[in-house]
């Protein structure tokens, strides 16, 4: 009885995930760092700029610290993840993911 409950609140949570899915809407947390602020921080890191100089005009949009500024870690994992998307982006390059064996015990998706 509590294993048939169970599996119908399953297949319901999945059922609404998916229809937001479909409206463009998704849960969890807003981002600290838009793809703005990742852009101007990846241009002023090319112009030379240290990342403690950027951290003061950028200002978080929205969220529990919105109008703040974001952290340094936050802004360096924005950083490491933006470069990695723009060389996955880059034409005739594979992404680190694809080229790489799957780890052992794990199978590879079909």
């Amino acid at each position: 009885m509590a294993e048939t409950e169970r599996e119908n609140i399953r297949e319901s949570t999945l059922e609404g995930l998916d229809a937001a899915a479909r409206k463009g809407k998704h849960g969890g947390r807003p981002p600290v760092i838009t793809d703005g602020m990742l852009h101007t921080v990846l241009r002023r890191r090319a112009d030379g700029e240290t990342v403690e100089q950027i951290r003061p005009d950028l200002i978080i949009p929205a969220g529990k610290r919105k109008g703040h500024n974001p952290s340094l870690s936050s802004i360096y994992r924005a950083q490491a993840g933006g470069d990695a998307r723009a060389a996955a982006r880059a034409p005739g390059r594979r992404s680190r993911a694809r080229n790489q064996e799957p780890e052992a015990g794990r199978r590879e998706a079909t």
